[in-house]
């Protein structure tokens, strides 16, 4: 489960159904604990309970896009689009159209709020036949959040947000290999200045990424092509709400790859599988009990993760306290299809899991997309397959997107 540090007065507190929502919701929603009174506590913790890795913005992680959405949140190696910034910027190079638009929507935790959502706007342009520019906007509106006093009496009112902006450039740096490189700025006004030490978060961060393409003869009766990708997200700086603070937190670094098969059944059907890994490069919290003989809180298992972002992304692969086995869980697996008829209609599908210990997020998913000449529209709805006490928080998630391709 994914927080956000309210850091606000003593006296001051604040209804923060929204902002808690949408950090329990962004990475996973199960709570945990991690202290313990011996080792025999912290072997029965890591066998049975969880240990969630949380980082600040966690908004840069949710799927932007309804195709992504709809195909178990995948996207390292499927075919390139206008949102392929999110997913893997390397795919710019393949681009078909000279120029191109995409303005995406989605109501956030419409289940629970109704005025929380996530905005998303992009452009792509091919500068050749080998290279090609880009840019997003990322746009998270929290809702109206209330600041009370301690007795509950209201003092303000505010619509705490976050966006990021990104650009790249892309390049063929073969016949079928291409890089990207990629920048970011991420800004985070959660706390609206309410505290004396309080003030915005934010980062600069970096996007590197390859993609490889080509056609195979793997199938006697029709031409496919095979792809595979990877990227690392958000290699950036750490991120603080208060203008004194030592201790900041990891924004949520992201290692994705996978590869992708298009199969052109005829001439009007073709049909592609995608799969998905993921895992977050940051550090694993450790965990923390009393040393029975010193009677002070020590590690009792993992490794200190008060670690810059370089070494912190190094450490990721082996500093869980439960070992490889734990190691493992923090890898996310999204697998999707999508079937296109004439390249005019297409329905699309997918399951994202990700392991009970660290953030238990299961759901199907579901799509559809229409392109008419220069417009192209897609539309996905989530559908939570662990669903707890009759409800969960993901439920009803819909995304919806609007694309305009200019030339070929």
């Amino acid at each position: 489960m994914f927080k956000y540090k309210l850091l606000i007065e003593k006296k001051t507190s604040m209804k923060i159904r929204n902002l808690l929502l949408a950090a329990l919701v962004v990475m996973g929603y199960q709570s945990f604990g991690q202290n313990g009174n011996n080792p025999n506590d912290v072997l029965g913790q890591l066998q049975t309970g969880t240990n969630v890795i949380t980082t600040s913005v966690p908004f840069v992680s949710i799927a932007p896009d309804a195709r992504g959405g709809a195909m178990g949140d995948c996207g390292a190696a499927t075919e390139v689009d206008v949102y392929s910034m999110h997913y893997n910027p390397a795919k710019y190079s393949f681009l078909n159209q000279k120029l191109s638009f995409g303005l995406g929507y989605s109501p956030w935790l419409n289940n629970l709020v109704d005025d929380m959502h996530l905005a998303y706007l992009a452009g792509a342009y091919k500068i050749d036949d080998r290279s090609a520019v880009a840019g997003t906007l990322r746009y998270f509106n929290c809702g109206m959040i209330h600041f009370t006093d301690g007795q509950g009496k209201l003092i303000y009112e505010a619509k705490p947000n976050e966006w990021a902006i990104d650009a790249t450039y892309s390049r063929l740096l073969g016949d079928y290999l291409s890089g990207a490189v990629a920048s970011r700025f991420i800004y985070s006004n959660l706390t609206q200045g309410q505290g004396d030490d309080a003030s915005a978060g934010w980062s600069v961060a970096a996007d590197v990424a390859v993609y490889y393409k080509r056609p195979v003869e793997w199938f006697s009766d029709m031409d496919a092509d095979f792809a595979f990708g990877a990227s690392i997200s958000n290699i950036g700086s750490k991120v603080s709400y208060r203008n004194t603070s030592i201790k900041k937190d990891f924004i949520p670094t992201m290692l994705r790859f996978g590869p992708n098969l298009k199969m052109q059944l005829d001439e009007y059907n073709s049909l592609a599988f995608s799969v998905d890994f993921t895992k977050l490069l940051v550090p694993t919290p450790p965990i923390i009990g009393k040393d029975t003989a010193t009677n002070q809180y020590v590690i009792l298992k993992g490794m200190d993760n008060d670690v810059s972002t370089i070494v912190g992304m190094i450490h990721s692969f082996y500093d869980a306290p439960g070992g490889f086995s734990e190691e493992v869980r923090e890898v996310n697996i999204g697998v999707g299809a999508e079937y296109w008829y004439n390249n005019v209609f297409a329905v699309r599908a997918g399951y994202f899991n990700e392991p009970r210990m660290k953030g238990n997020r299961k759901y199907a998913t579901l799509g559809a997309a229409l392109k008419y000449n220069m417009f192209l529209l897609d539309v996905s709805y989530l559908v939570p397959v662990n669903v707890k006490n009759g409800t969960s928080p993901l439920e009803n998630t819909v995304r919806f997107n609007l694309s305009w391709l200019f030339g070929n």
